[in-house]
């Protein structure tokens, strides 16, 4: 049984996965992965069928499939972090090139070399490609951009075409572009402070039921063999996990309503 568990991990870590749809281009990851898809599964996957076979071959079924539905749902979580690490990565490059643009314009320089001051001055590649395939070819569209990074694009896109037409000034919109992002960054960054005391306190009570398991461990109960052999314990164990779960998702979707 055991070994069957341990084939199945293998065979879905080495399913054919895809680009993710929210990356940046230019990036490291992406220009290693192949374009038709390479033999790497997703991070939520790989950690779910590798905690679920590790569960499988020390313990029982019912750990397996639980360590499983944790370990993926940990994986997604840091997914989710890195992605919004990446988003806030792209809006400081994309303020910092807009600043540069803007300079370079009011300087005298042709939108060309300003679009190249930008792109260079930004401190995410991804980001500064795509202010200046913005800048350059403004009716051209960036399916690689989405969000607050994407709203920010289309503004520039759509300022570039206007100055294009009618001569106007393009430097006081980057600069008007570049002084929202910078201060969306800010409260962005008020708002997580504000909420680092109950996301620590959520992580921290997350915590006690392993803590409680030591503690039962320690004086000789053995609750480990109890909730993993016996039904009464097997239902408890169940409950507990859910119960642990559901606090957890309740409470990242309070801070997640908090950080909007």
């Amino acid at each position: 049984m055991s070994g069957l568990l341990i084939g199945a991990a293998a065979a879905l870590l080495l399913w054919p996965g895809r680009r993710g749809a929210d990356r940046l281009p230019g990036r490291e990851e992406d220009r290693a992965q192949p374009a038709g898809g390479g033999i790497v599964a997703s991070p939520t996957v790989a950690a779910a069928v590798l905690a679920g076979a590790v569960g499988a071959v020390l313990s029982t079924p019912l750990v397996a499939v639980l360590a499983g539905a944790g370990a993926g749902a940990g994986a997604h979580a840091h997914a989710a972090r890195r992605a919004e690490a990446r988003v806030e990565a792209a809006l400081h490059g994309l303020a910092d090139g807009l600043g540069a643009l803007a300079a370079e314009l009011r300087s005298g320089r042709s939108l060309d070399d300003a679009a190249v001051a930008a792109e260079h001055a930004s401190g995410d590649g991804g980001a500064g490609r795509l202010l200046a395939r913005a800048v350059r070819t403004p009716d051209a569209t960036s399916p690689e951009a989405a969000g607050e990074v994407g709203d920010a694009l289309g503004r520039v896109a759509a300022a570039t075409r206007l100055s294009i037409r009618t001569g106007c000034s393009l430097a006081a919109v980057a600069t008007a572009v570049e002084d929202d992002l910078r201060a969306r960054v800010r409260h962005r960054a008020e708002l997580r402070a504000a909420t680092a005391g109950p996301r620590a306190s959520a992580a921290v009570l997350a915590g006690l039921p392993v803590l409680g398991l030591l503690m039962g461990s320690g004086v000789g109960a053995d609750p480990w063999r109890v909730l993993t052999t016996t039904g009464t314990g097997q239902v408890l164990l169940v409950v507990g996990v859910a119960l642990e779960a559901a606090g957890l998702v309740w409470s990242r979707r309070l801070v997640q309503r908090a950080l909007r």
